[in-house]
């Protein structure tokens, strides 16, 4: 495993996104405890939650507290795993999707994320996404009060603009240390704050890093996948899967990328790991840059 950094923390290239584990069409408990510890195994340290990645309305927290599950049954040295989680969206319980970002709902939702974790502090906490009714900079503000009080270590911002970083960054300076947003082969619509997240020295950690190659949970049964891109053709040269030569290439876009490929089987996050060692030529790196869409 190759390894990266947010902030002062050193982690894998390639994190874990557990949102599958706990969303609609779920494994059982088995495969998803599996499927966590076949992370660990491959040597993957980071691990991307939120306290809305459930099914039903009564189960927020799901996938932290399976988390937890997943990392106290594990055999081997859990110390240096960081789990990111995030707050400031809901789920009813009808597949939708809310946006609540106010400074106490983001407080008391840390809070919650800390004890489901069974931790002192939420080792990287994330506004999962701006709320159109709160300013921005009181929903940051939040973040920095969680900060300032010890409830969280680090923060993050997540579906954000390049002014919604700047914001941020203005007001949580070091505090500050990523940005998630969608960003794949298939949507490259975040160009401009994955180079501002390079420029400011945060890490930009990929949702759906997959698009184009493998299908999103967030995408539903009918969602696309693509079966003969250059990306399929250039892993076929290689003898590994389509999935492994997207990550690679993802990691090839900037040395602040970490993606977080989600998976809900052990194989295919035991796959996606090793996309960390897999090595592109330019030669290769061109040719699939002039096979992107768009």
């Amino acid at each position: 495993m190759q390894y990266r950094t947010i902030a002062d923390t050193t982690v894998s290239a390639i994190g874990l996104g557990a949102m599958p584990l706990s969303i609609e069409d779920r494994p059982d408990e088995t495969r998803a405890i599996a499927t966590v510890h076949a992370a660990l195994d491959a040597g993957v340290t980071l691990i991307d939650t939120a306290d809305s990645y459930h099914w039903h309305a009564d189960e927020v927290g799901h996938n932290e507290l399976l988390l937890a599950r997943a990392l106290a049954r594990y055999g081997g040295d859990t110390s240096g795993v960081l789990i990111a989680t995030k707050g400031g969206r809901g789920r009813p319980g009808d597949g939708s999707w809310t946006v609540t970002a106010t400074p106490e709902h983001l407080k008391c939702a840390a809070e919650a994320s800390a004890r489901r974790l069974g931790g002192e502090a939420v080792g990287l906490y994330q506004l999962h996404k701006p709320d159109p009714a709160v300013p921005w900079a009181e929903s940051v503000g939040a973040l920095r009060d969680l900060l300032d009080v010890g409830t969280i270590r680090a923060a993050g911002i997540s579906n954000v603009t390049t002014s919604q970083i700047r914001q941020a960054h203005q007001i949580l300076g070091d505090g500050l240390v990523s940005v998630q947003n969608r960003y794949s082969p298939a949507v490259r619509d975040s160009e401009p704050e994955l180079r501002l997240s390079t420029q400011l020295g945060l890490a930009f950690l990929p949702w759906s890093p997959l698009g184009g190659i493998s299908r999103s949970s967030l995408d539903g049964p009918s969602g696309p996948t693509s079966i003969d891109t250059a990306f399929h053709r250039i892993a076929a040269e290689h003898g590994v899967s389509p999935q492994q030569i997207a990550l690679a290439w993802l990691l090839s876009r900037s040395p602040a990328v970490i993606p977080v490929p989600g998976a809900s089987r052990p194989t295919s996050i035991t796959d996606s790991a090793q996309a960390a060692e897999l090595k592109l030529s330019p030669e290769e790196l061109t040719h699939l840059e002039d096979a992107l869409p768009g």
